[in-house]
């Protein structure tokens, strides 16, 4: 009897021992590192001291490169929410085999690099690019916009890249959905606005909830598509940490960047997961 009740923790062992091994010791690691201090005539110096915290959290120079960090995940999930739940249930009102088909479209940039689509993304957003010359001769620009090495063309190419990720958790949402329930809605006289209003988007919200989570944390650690498009001049804070890496050798430094958004972006998670389980609680339950 004891022995079927140790079974699953055994079991589990080897899964606790691969996460502590792979995950939680390097994070110790960065934060044990996050506490010594860095001079360039001593390098890395070993102690615990809060500069490093003091400099990131006071420094109006961090400031602006969180702010512009955070600022950006968000105008990417709203807007990646806008684009992937209309196209999840587009998807799924399909009949197959034009549902795989599609499926197939919107994941299929999933299986090329990132590096690669955000250089094609590049090409397409420069000054004579497909999309200034496209503006131009519909008469919306007068002349070539500055789309790369800007906020908008960063919003763009991170969008394209994790849009995905929206449209499939949607659709998994959306895969439980009876449609007798959205039939016997507008059988009972409801409009179909008031079916995507009353029932669809409260049975998608799981999937608008754990996509949005999944597009935030991926747009807010985005390293590739903001420095290729972004450049220099518009920092996010993967490139402050990338800098204090391996450009100025200050490890303690990259260490206390990581670490500050790590914990921010856990607490802005938390937060959003609470008010939306509790904005839908019957729907979680």
């Amino acid at each position: 009897m004891a022995t079927s009740r140790l079974l699953p923790y055994g079991l589990s062992l080897p899964a606790v021992a691969a996460l502590t091994v792979f995950m939680a010791a390097p994070l110790v690691m960065v934060l044990m590192l996050s506490f010594n201090s860095f001079t360039m005539a001593t390098g890395i110096q070993p102690g615990f001291n809060f500069k490093n915290y003091v400099e990131v959290l006071g420094d109006n120079y961090f400031h602006t490169i969180f702010g512009r960090t955070f600022v950006l995940a968000l105008w990417v999930t709203g807007i990646s929410i806008l684009i992937g739940a209309p196209e999840a249930y587009v998807i799924h009102r399909m009949r197959p085999p034009w549902r795989s088909i599609f499926l197939l479209v919107i994941l299929g940039p999933l299986l090329v690099s990132v590096i690669v689509r955000t250089l094609g993304w590049a090409v397409l957003l420069g000054r004579g690019g497909m999309v200034n010359v496209a503006l131009v001769k519909l008469g919306i620009l007068e002349r070539p916009m500055e789309f790369m090495y800007s906020f908008t063309g960063m919003t763009v190419a991170l969008v394209h890249v994790l849009v995905p990720f929206m449209v499939l958790s949607v659709w998994t949402s959306l895969r439980r959905l009876d449609p007798a329930v959205e039939a016997a809605g507008v059988s009972l006289g409801a409009s179909q606005a008031t079916v995507l209003w009353r029932i669809v988007l409260p049975q998608a919200m799981p999937g608008i909830l754990s996509g949005s989570l999944i597009v935030f944390t991926l747009a807010a650690s985005a390293f590739a598509t903001p420095a290729i498009v972004g450049g220099r001049r518009l920092k996010v804070a993967s490139m402050a940490a990338y800098d204090e890496f391996l450009n100025s050798q200050n490890w303690p430094l990259g260490a206390a960047i990581v670490v500050v958004l790590l914990v921010a972006m856990v607490a802005i998670v938390m937060g959003y997961n609470r008010i939306v389980e509790g904005r839908f609680k019957q729907v979680f339950q």
